[in-house]
Parts: C-alpha cells; sequence; structure tokens
C-alpha cells in the first residue's frame, strides 16, 4: 500500500510503495517537485538511488557535478554517493525515484522531515530553524544513521557530527521527541519539590 505526504520545506510531494525494478525488491518513490524545491546532499551508505524523469526537468547531484535529466532520462547515485536533487525550472517536475534496496528507514525518514516542514521548522535546505527542532532533526539524524548521513553546510562536517548528534539526540528523547512521532508533545517536566 502506498503512503504519500507533502513536504512545504522541501517543496515536493512523494508517493511511496513496493515495486521490483530489473527483477529486483526497489522501493518506488513517485515525486513532485515544485519549482525551486529539492533536497540537500546527503549520503546513503547501502542504497542505490534511480532518479528517472517522467516530466519536467531535474537537476541531480551525483559525486561532484549537477546533471540535468528531463522525460525518459535517468540519473544514478550509487550506495556511498553524495547526491541531491533539485528543481531549477519554473514548472513542476514529476519524477520517479528508485530505491534498492527498499528501505523502510528510508519512507521513515523523509516522512520525519516533511513533518518538520510542514510544522515550519525547517528551512528550504533542511536546516532546523529553532533550538527545539535542532534536538527533533538530532534525534532523527541518529535514528536513521545507518541509512543516511547528511553532508550539507551549515551542518557540522561529519566528524564533528558525531561528536554533537548524540548528545543532542540522547537530549531530545528525553524531551520527547521519538522517531515516528518527532513532532509528538515533549512530555511534560515535573519539577521536584
Amino acid at each position: 500500500m502506498a503512503s504519500t505526504f507533502e513536504d512545504p520545506a522541501l517543496g515536493h510531494r512523494l508517493s511511496f510503495g513496493p515495486a521490483e525494478r530489473a527483477g529486483e525488491p526497489a522501493m518506488r518513490i513517485e515525486m513532485w517537485v515544485r519549482p525551486g524545491g529539492g533536497v540537500p546532499p546527503h549520503v546513503h551508505p547501502a542504497i542505490e538511488e534511480a532518479f528517472e524523469v517522467l516530466d519536467g526537468r531535474l537537476e541531480v547531484l551525483a559525486g561532484r557535478e549537477w546533471q540535468e535529466a528531463g522525460p525518459g532520462e535517468t540519473v544514478v547515485a550509487a550506495p556511498g554517493t553524495r547526491h541531491a536533487y533539485r528543481n531549477g525550472s519554473d514548472a513542476e517536475t514529476h519524477s520517479i525515484c528508485w530505491a534498492t534496496p527498499p528501505s523502510d528507514l528510508l519512507e521513515g525518514f523523509l516522512s520525519d522531515a516533511a513533518e518538520l516542514g510542514r510544522a515550519g521548522r525547517l528551512t528550504k535546505r533542511g536546516i532546523p530553524k529553532t533550538p527545539a527542532a535542532l534536538l527533533q532533526a538530532a534525534v532523527m539524524n541518529e535514528h536513521y544513521r545507518e541509512m543516511v548521513l547528511l553532508s550539507s553546510p551549515p551542518l557540522p562536517p561529519l566528524g564533528l557530527d558525531r561528536l554533537l548528534m548524540p548528545p543532542l539526540a540522547r537530549l531530545g528523547r528525553r524531551r520527547g521527541y521519538l522517531p515516528g512521532a518527532i513532532m509528538g508533545p515533549p512530555r511534560s517536566r515535573r519539577r521536584r519539590p
């Protein structure tokens, strides 16, 4: 069963469903990317993403260079490759991202990010706007670390990230932020008499 959600901060609507690609299990992510929308650079250590454009133009960073793709064209980001996508045109782009192997964590991460975006807690580059949003993002970062590594300035480099994020994630969890319910109300803090 497919699930669909809107992320106003990153400017895209995504629909997820199981699929097969070239005879292998895959996750099919249908993407509608508004003009100016897209995701910041990141790395999936074990997931390949192939971006197949159905309508419009999509710019995809795969490694060090941006490639523009049109209808019928596909750009592949191999596992471990820094990548991103954006719509630099003035019309919505419709694409499919084929993620192999499939990962429920990918859908969970993007759903949590969309929840933060809908709450107005992220910039269009995916950067937390408030201290509470930073704690929520740290919880997400730690929970999904095996599946995705965020690698975009002004975020700290990965080495510094590994020092800063764990304590922030612990604080965020103590405040009640949990993956899959990232916007849930923080637990009430009781003062001791």
